[in-house]
């Protein structure tokens, strides 16, 4: 399947994730499935565009926090650039709302990534080698 037609078929289901986050006790509202398909775009492009800038930025943070590596608290970076890019779409997207802030960002952004990587597995729009070189950081991805 083509990366384009594989993409198309993860964009409504990011969306149908995003509403169902909306019905756990998170925080995180959204009017519309409309508005859901907005917001999975949204994020979408903006950990395509703006992930490796925050990645960038992060590093030398990263470097000193896990003492070059050693540590292995590196996840907690990726998911500091999950939770800053699901709140900047929250701000962007009117009817995206985090009632709780900061916190609903955390939660909504952990659960968002979760549930994305296993149902898109589950599904098959994503091969699980590709996905675990994802999940790890492998150069695989």
């Amino acid at each position: 399947m083509g990366h384009s037609l594989v993409w198309l078929l993860q964009w409504p289901v990011r969306a149908v994730i995003l509403l169902l986050i909306t019905r756990l006790p998170l925080g995180v509202e959204m009017v519309s499935f409309r508005i859901a398909l907005v917001s999975a775009l949204v994020i979408s492009l903006a950990g395509t565009l703006l992930a490796p800038l925050l990645g960038a930025i992060l590093t030398p943070f990263k470097m000193i926090t896990t003492l070059g590596g050693l540590l292995p608290v590196g996840f907690l970076f990726e998911w500091l650039i999950s939770i800053l890019l699901f709140g900047f779409t929250a701000w962007l997207i009117q009817g995206f709302r985090l009632r709780n802030g900061l916190v609903s960002a955390a939660l909504g952004s952990l659960v968002y990534s979760f549930a994305s990587f296993f149902l898109l597995r589950v599904l098959g729009l994503v091969p699980w080698l590709r996905a675990m070189g994802q999940f790890s950081g492998s150069p695989l991805a």
